[in-house]
């Protein structure tokens, strides 16, 4: 078999499109979760605490000043703003994901089996039993 061939085999297979396909949807996923907690979320508890945009929110480890040779050197910003809203995102999609799961995990649960039939001995015996209580 040629190389090509298995390759397009391997391609093919349901499992690696179904993970591109994942891939793909949950790329878009956390596009649609960024901009719910950058545009919507964030905001609304920004004005909430006094409003600050919490993309904002940095600390300043050491001013921009001019170096040596007359270049300015930016400044060092420890950005924790976008590292909240990183964790909003995070939190958000573990709970969409936890959501989707447990919704999987109800349709394949199982109805619960019926218990198995008596014996035979033991059919006979309640019919005499129900025989000697009339």
């Amino acid at each position: 078999m040629g190389m090509l061939t298995e390759f397009k085999e391997f391609a093919m297979r349901g499992n690696v499109i179904d993970l591109a396909v994942g891939v793909v949807i949950g790329g878009a996923f956390g596009k649609i979760v960024s901009a719910l907690v950058d545009k919507v979320i964030m905001p609304p508890i920004g004005l909430l605490v006094g409003g600050v945009d919490f993309s904002k929110l940095a600390i300043t480890l050491q001013a921009a000043h001019m170096g040596p040779e007359g270049k300015e050197i930016p400044a060092v910003v420890l950005g924790y703003g976008e590292f909240l809203n990183a964790v909003v995102q995070f939190v958000l999609i573990a709970f969409a994901i936890f959501l989707l799961v447990k919704a999987i995990n109800r349709l394949h649960r199982q109805p619960p089996a019926a218990p198995p039939a008596p014996p035979e001995e033991v059919l006979l015996l309640r019919e005499i039993r129900d025989a000697l209580k009339k």
